[in-house]
C-alpha cells in the first residue's frame, strides 16, 4: 500500500474546502466510487430479476443488510486503527475487482443466482469497514473549520450520484445487459482508487496520535463505546440521529409507494414525488457548501428535524400531486438540512482518532436499524392507512428534534469558525 503524505494542518488553514484541490480530489474520488455504487445496484436488480423469480431476487438484494449490520462496529475499529484512507482504498480495490469478476462470469456463461448472492454478501461486508472509513477520511484532508462545508460537498456528491447513476446502469443493461453494467460500476469504481492515493493526509494531533486504538479489537471497540456514551455531544446527537431516521425511512420508502398507490398517482408521480424531495436535499447541501458554517447548529438541526417531522405528516394529507411534490421538496431541503448539521457536528466533535467508530455507530443506526422500520410501516399502513402511520412516523422522527432541544450542550454546539 502505498504510504500516505502528510501535510502540516496550518498548509490548508486559509484554502476553503470547495477551491482546495486535495479536497476535490477526494469528492472527485468519492463521487464517482457512489455513481460506481448506483450502477452496481442497478445491474444487480435486473441480473437478478433475470436469473430468478422476482422473490429470489429480492433475497439477491437484500443478501448485503446482514453482514453489513453485523460487521460495522468492528469496521469502525478497523478504520481507526489502520486509518480511514488505507481502508477505503483497499475496500475499493477489492470491491472493484468483486464486481469485475462477476461480470467476465456472465459475459462467458450464464451461472444463475449464486454469483450474484456471493458479490452481494462482498459488498455487505465491505461495506462495513468503507462507510465507517469514509466518514472518517474527511477529517484528514481539510482543517476542522471547513469540515462542514465537506459535508455539504459530500451531499452534493451523493445527490449527483443517484441523479446520474440510474441512467448510467439503465444504459449499460440497454447495451450490453447485466454483464456491460457491472463492468461499468468496477470502472467507475476502480477510479477513485489513484484519486484517494493521490491525497494528502493532515497529521493528527498528539492528543489524538495518543486516543489510536493499540489494544485488543474488543477493548477498542469498548473504548469507542464508552467515549461516545461519556460525550456531552455525540451521546445525544446518536439518539436524535437514531429517532430521525428510525421516523424517516419508512415512510419515504415503502409508505411513499403505498401512498401513491392510495391516491392514483401511479409511478410517474411518485418518481415527481422523490424528485422533489432529492432537489429539497440538494438545495440544503449546496447552501452548506456555499456557507461553510451556519451558526447555532446544535438548534439548526433540532428545529430542522421537528419541522421536517411536521412536513412528513403532512405528506400523508396532500390533497393533489403539485402540493405532495412541494411538501416533499420541503421534506428533502429540512432533512437534508438537519442531515447535513448531525454529519457536521459528529465530524468536528469527535476526535479524529475516534470518528471510524463514531461514524460505524451512527451508520449502524442508519443502515441496520431505521431499514427495519420499513415492513412495520408496510404492516401497519395495511391495517391502520397511511395517514396514522405517516403520523406516528412523524411523531418519531420529531422526538429527535426534541431530543436535540433538551440537552443543553447538544442545544448550544456550534461548528468551529
Amino acid at each position: 500500500m502505498t504510504t500516505a503524505t502528510l501535510i502540516a494542518p496550518t498548509d490548508v488553514v486559509s484554502r476553503p474546502a470547495h477551491r482546495d484541490g486535495n479536497v476535490l480530489r477526494w469528492l472527485a474520488a468519492y463521487t464517482s466510487s457512489m455513481v460506481g455504487d448506483s450502477v452496481y445496484y442497478i445491474a444487480l436488480s435486473w441480473a437478478a430479476v433475470q436469473a430468478g423469480s422476482p422473490s429470489q431476487a429480492g433475497v439477491v438484494m437484500s443478501v448485503s443488510a446482514l453482514p453489513r449490520a453485523i460487521l460495522m462496529l468492528g469496521g469502525g475499529v478497523i478504520a481507526d486503527r489502520l486509518g480511514p484512507r488505507r481502508v477505503v482504498v483497499g475496500s475499493d480495490v477489492v470491491r472493484c475487482a468483486a464486481v469485475l469478476a462477476v461480470a467476465a462470469l456472465l459475459f462467458l456463461t450464464s451461472p444463475g443466482l449464486w454469483p450474484l448472492a456471493a458479490l452481494a454478501l462482498v459488498f455487505g461486508a465491505v461495506d462495513a469497514v468503507f462507510v465507517p472509513a469514509v466518514g472518517a477520511l474527511p477529517a484528514r484532508v481539510t482543517t476542522r473549520d471547513q469540515l462542514a462545508r465537506v459535508q455539504g460537498m459530500r451531499g452534493l456528491g451523493i445527490r449527483f450520484a443517484s441523479v446520474v447513476g440510474g441512467p448510467l446502469g439503465g444504459l449499460g443493461v440497454a447495451v450490453g445487459g447485466a454483464a456491460a453494467a457491472f463492468a461499468l460500476a468496477g470502472l467507475l469504481i476502480a477510479v477513485s482508487v489513484p484519486l484517494l492515493v493521490s491525497v494528502r493526509l493532515r497529521e493528527l494531533p498528539a492528543d489524538d496520535k495518543a486516543a489510536t486504538p493499540r489494544g485488543t479489537a474488543w477493548s477498542d471497540l469498548v473504548a469507542g463505546l464508552r467515549y461516545i456514551r461519556g460525550h456531552r455531544v455525540l451521546a445525544p446527537l446518536m439518539l436524535a440521529i437514531a429517532l430521525g431516521d428510525l421516523g424517516f425511512v419508512g415512510p419515504l420508502n415503502v409508505g411513499l409507494v403505498l401512498l401513491a398507490d392510495e391516491r392514483g398517482w401511479g409511478a410517474a408521480g411518485m418518481g415527481s414525488v422523490l424528485a422533489g424531495f432529492g432537489v429539497g436535499a440538494g438545495i440544503a447541501s449546496l447552501l452548506l457548501t456555499v456557507r461553510g458554517r451556519l451558526p447555532h447548529a446544535g438548534r439548526v438541526a433540532a428545529f430542522a428535524i421537528i419541522a421536517g417531522s411536521v412536513a412528513i405528516g403532512a405528506l400523508a394529507y396532500a390533497p393533489s400531486i403539485v402540493v405532495a411534490v412541494g411538501t416533499a421538496l420541503l421534506v428533502g431541503l429540512l432533512a437534508g438540512l438537519s442531515g447535513a448539521m448531525c454529519g457536521a457536528l459528529l465530524q468536528t466533535q469527535a476526535d479524529p482518532a475516534y470518528l471510524g467508530r463514531v461514524t460505524a455507530v451512527s451508520s449502524l443506526v442508519s443502515l441496520g436499524l431505521a431499514p427495519l422500520s420499513m415492513p412495520v410501516s408496510a404492516a401497519a399502513i395495511g391495517a391502520w392507512g397511511t395517514g396514522p402511520v405517516f403520523v406516528v412516523s412523524a411523531a418519531v422522527c420529531g422526538l429527535g428534534g426534541v431530543v436535540a432541544l433538551a440537552v443543553r450542550d447538544l442545544r448550544r454546539a456550534e461548528l468551529p469558525k
